[in-house]
C-alpha cells in the first residue's frame, strides 16, 4: 500500500468519525408550545453531550495529527504490519462516537469514565506501538530524526494514556477531577509549550530529589 492510500484512508475515517460525534447532539421530539425557560432546560441537559463531543472531537484531532507525523512523515516507506497497525488503529478510533456517547449520556456513572479511559488507553498504546515500529523497525525508513522529537512525540503519545490510568480510579471518589483529567489530556497535546513545560517540571524535580551534581536523563 502506498503512502497516499494510507493518507487518504485515515483522512476519510477520521473525517466520518468526527462528524458522526454531532449526531449525538439533538433536542428530543417535543409535542406541543415550549416557552423559552423550558427551551432552555433542554439545551442544559444536553450540556454533557457536548461537553464530551467537544473533548473527543479535540482527542480525534490530536490522535489524527500524530498518525500524520508518525505514517506520513517519519515513516518513508508502508509495509505489510505498518498497515495492520493502521487497521487496528482505525478500527479503535471508530469506536469513539460510541464510548463518547456513554460519557455524554452517563457523565456521573464510574463506568461510563472507565469505559472512556479504557478506550484512550487502548488508541494510545496502539498508536505508540505504531511510532516505535516507524523509528525502530528494520523494514521501515525514515528521516533524520533528533532526540529530543523522539523524546517530545514519546511524551505526547503516552500522556493521555498516563491521566486516563489516574482517570479511572479516581473516578471512585470524583468523577469531576476524572473529566479533568482528560481535558487537561488533550490540552497538553494541543499546546505547542507543553512537552518544554513537561520537560522543565521533571529537571525540576530530578534536582529537588537528587541534587544540581546529578543529570537526569529521559528515555527515549
Amino acid at each position: 500500500m502506498s503512502h497516499t492510500r494510507l493518507d487518504q484512508l485515515s483522512d476519510g475515517i477520521f473525517a466520518i468519525v468526527m462528524t458522526i460525534l454531532v449526531f449525538e447532539l439533538k433536542l428530543p421530539a417535543i409535542f406541543g408550545v415550549l416557552d423559552n425557560a423550558g427551551l432552555w432546560l433542554e439545551i442544559k441537559n444536553l450540556l454533557p453531550l457536548l461537553l464530551s463531543y467537544v473533548l473527543s472531537f479535540a482527542l480525534l484531532f490530536t490522535y489524527w495529527r500524530a498518525h500524520h507525523f508518525f505514517v506520513s512523515i517519519y515513516a518513508k516507506n508502508v509495509d505489510s504490519l505498518l498497515t495492520n497497525i493502521n487497521a487496528l488503529f482505525f478500527m479503535l478510533v471508530s469506536l469513539v462516537p460510541f464510548s463518547a456517547s456513554i460519557l455524554g449520556q452517563f457523565p456521573k456513572n464510574e463506568l461510563s469514565i472507565i469505559i472512556f479511559g479504557v478506550h484512550i488507553i487502548l488508541i494510545g498504546l496502539t498508536l505508540y506501538w505504531m511510532r516505535r515500529y516507524v523509528l525502530y523497525s528494520e523494514h521501515i525508513q525514515n528521516p533524520e530524526i533528533s532526540k529530543r522529537e523522539i523524546r517530545g512525540s514519546t511524551i505526547r503519545t503516552l500522556v493521555p494514556v498516563v491521566f486516563a490510568l489516574i482517570a479511572m480510579p479516581l473516578s471512585f471518589f470524583s468523577i469531576k477531577i476524572s473529566l479533568t483529567l482528560f481535558t487537561l489530556a488533550v490540552i497538553f497535546n494541543l499546546s505547542s509549550y507543553s512537552t518544554n513545560l513537561f520537560e522543565k517540571t521533571m529537571k525540576a524535580i530530578h534536582h529537588f530529589l537528587f541534587g544540581a551534581d546529578t543529570k537526569g536523563h529521559f528515555a527515549d
